[in-house]
């Protein structure tokens, strides 16, 4: 980037609680709090937990909290000093170094004549959609992704690469010959506002009804969510995670990577689930569950 961008208009955007330093400083790119890569121009962040850095930097502008004060300031470097360092350099990011991509549709890709497209879509190289599918306004498919038959993805949604939803889940009875076949599955696939969804991602429609994915829902790279699901607002969905047919997951729940939830679980609000669980019986909401199987560590307070 070669604009400098001027403190004070960076102070505007994230309202620090103070800034200490030079109101005439500049910042021209972004880098890791590391003492090897500090220059004047530079713009860091530090959790608390790596507070104790900032002993090594000498230069530039951090964004930081108030536990600056107990290392030390320095006079040849500018703080601004906020509750939430992360959540403010988010911000920075947004408001000056990201550049929002234009809405556009391949023409690689492969959209059915009954589809509705809102307004500002972009559909990347490959990407199949099938009858009957809406997808929101601002809504982004990224390439190779299939949006399989009466999926209904709302607004501001990002889908990345290589995904499947819509497809058909892992559902069989055995006939009366022994033989194992499988259930149709006429339901579908809804997605609510501002769900992002990563890549290599696999979302089954349901057998009847739909699973659900609720308002800003997050869900990581390598992940299956079965037939029928409901995974509750604002919840994150982390790599590797397998949530088997009919699980409940309710709001604000975090389920940590290579997570398995057996089906017809129910995991209610506010829930953590750790790293590598297997989830074989419902979880209580403000609950932090681990292990295989997973057992209650402690209650969230």
């Amino acid at each position: 980037m070669d604009t400098m961008i001027a403190i004070l208009d960076i102070i505007k955007v994230i309202k620090p609680i103070e800034y200490i330093g030079d109101k005439a400083a500049l910042v021209k790119e972004l880098i890791q709090l590391e003492a090897r890569n500090q220059n004047e121009n530079a713009l860091y962040w530090c959790s608390d937990k790596n507070i104790k850095q900032l002993k090594d930097i000498e230069k530039g502008v951090v964004v930081c909290s108030t536990l600056v004060k107990s290392i030390g300031i320095k006079k040849s470097c500018n703080y601004l000093i906020v509750d939430s360092p992360r959540l403010a350099f988010q911000k920075i990011i947004l408001e000056f170094f990201y550049q929002k991509p234009v809405a556009s549709i391949s023409d690689r890709a492969s959209i059915h004549s009954s589809v509705q497209l809102k307004k500002n879509v972009s559909v990347g190289p490959n990407v199949l959609i099938e009858e009957n599918c809406i997808v929101g306004e601002n809504t982004s498919i990224g390439a190779n992704s299939v949006i399989l038959r009466n999926t209904i993805i709302g607004n501001n949604v990002q889908i990345g690469c290589n995904n499947t939803i819509g497809g058909v889940g892992f559902g069989y009875e055995r006939n009366e010959k022994g033989e194992f076949e499988l259930i149709p599955h006429i339901g579908n696939v809804i997605i609510r506002d501002r769900v992002e969804i990563g890549n290599n991602t696999c979302i089954d429609r349901a057998v009847l009804g739909s699973t659900l994915i609720e308002e800003n829902v997050k869900v990581d790279n390598l992940v299956h969510i079965a037939h029928g699901v409901v995974i509750g607002r604002n919840s994150l969905v982390i790599a590797n995670s397998m949530i088997a047919g009919s699980v409940v997951v309710g709001e604000n729940v975090w389920i940590a990577p290579s997570t398995s939830v057996i089906n017809k679980c129910t995991i209610e609000d506010n829930a953590f689930v750790g790293m590598g669980a297997v989830v074989l019986k419902s979880v209580a909401s403000n609950t932090v569950v681990v292990g295989n199987p997973a057992r209650v560590l402690n209650k969230k307070s």
